[in-house]
């Protein structure tokens, strides 16, 4: 039997739920996971696959985990600070926001964090103490984030200084692979889109969605609150139902490919490699919220 879509209303109230504890997040002992070889993770804030090693790299409330040999989730280096943003560049280069873990010394904020050698070490890079991105996006040699602190898009050609774009409050942003002008970001009330570099966006449209991930021109994919899977050949204008992903309840969604996907729900971390018609479990998930 296929799994219903949540109704507009509905999902966007289940996404403004989700905004909420977004915004509120800080480090704490009561989420994430259990030890670092062969425990559970949750509460996930975003999935990458590295470029050059193929791995599978999930950002948690407690560090970032990939699968070991048996399939179980292996802490990456020893910082276990709450990965918030988190994204992995075309040439391997991790970038990363959040916070510190409990009881280590640094800001609340961690601006912008980069790792050169697949999150093992970790240094910073800017705005540090002042701001923590929730999302984080590379494209055309250009960062950009969204600052949650401020509530605001920041544009960084690299990495160290920022232009301030709009204000806005949202949980994911995608941008064009085609277009560096071209940015997406999901609302509450739906998708918005800007033109312009992010300095002005339109109004929100239809399908609410919580995750965007925008790999080729013509496959732009988006979950929504519900878990359904849909993906837009026109940049955002038109989105047809393609699956669903298991375990209810989306944390994060990437797509490698036009045909490989994947995404974190609240049970676990899910890869497609039909364009998500099909999901295989690469990570078991306990039951916690992301973001």
């Amino acid at each position: 039997m296929k799994k219903r879509h949540l109704a507009a209303p509905t999902a966007a109230a289940v996404l403004a739920l989700v905004l909420s504890a977004c915004s509120d997040s800080t480090a704490s002992d009561d989420h994430g996971t259990k030890d670092s070889s062969g425990g559970t993770i949750s509460h996930i804030h975003g999935v990458e696959v590295g470029p050059s090693d193929n791995k599978l790299y999930v950002a948690t409330h407690e560090g970032i985990y990939t699968p070991d040999q048996k399939g179980r989730p292996q802490l990456v280096g020893d910082r276990k600070d709450d990965f918030m943003g988190f994204t992995v560049t075309a040439d391997g280069s991790f970038l990363a926001s959040g916070h510190p873990a409990p009881g280590r010394d640094a800001p609340n904020n961690l601006g912008l964090i980069e790792s050169t050698d697949g999150g093992k070490t970790w240094k910073d890079r800017s705005l540090v103490g002042e701001v923590d991105f929730h999302s984080l996006d590379h494209a055309h040699g250009t960062i950009y984030g969204y600052d949650s602190t401020n509530g605001l898009l920041r544009v960084s050609a690299n990495g160290s200084t920022w232009d301030k774009r709009s204000k806005l409050t949202a949980l994911d942003i995608a941008v064009s692979p085609q277009d560096a002008q071209t940015i997406l970001a999901t609302t509450e009330s739906g998708v918005i889109r800007s033109t312009d570099g992010g300095r002005t966006f339109g109004e929100a449209g239809e399908p609410v969605m919580a995750f965007l991930s925008w790999v080729t021109p013509g496959a732009l994919y988006g979950i929504d609150p519900a878990g359904a899977l849909h993906r837009s050949a026109d940049g955002g204008k038109t989105w047809a139902a393609v699956g669903t992903v298991p375990g209810g309840g989306p944390q994060a969604l990437t797509a490698v490919s036009a045909t490989h996907l994947v995404a974190a729900s609240q049970d676990g971390v899910y890869e497609s490699k039909d364009g998500g018609k099909t999901f295989a479990k690469r990570l078991d998930v306990t039951s916690g919220g992301g973001h």
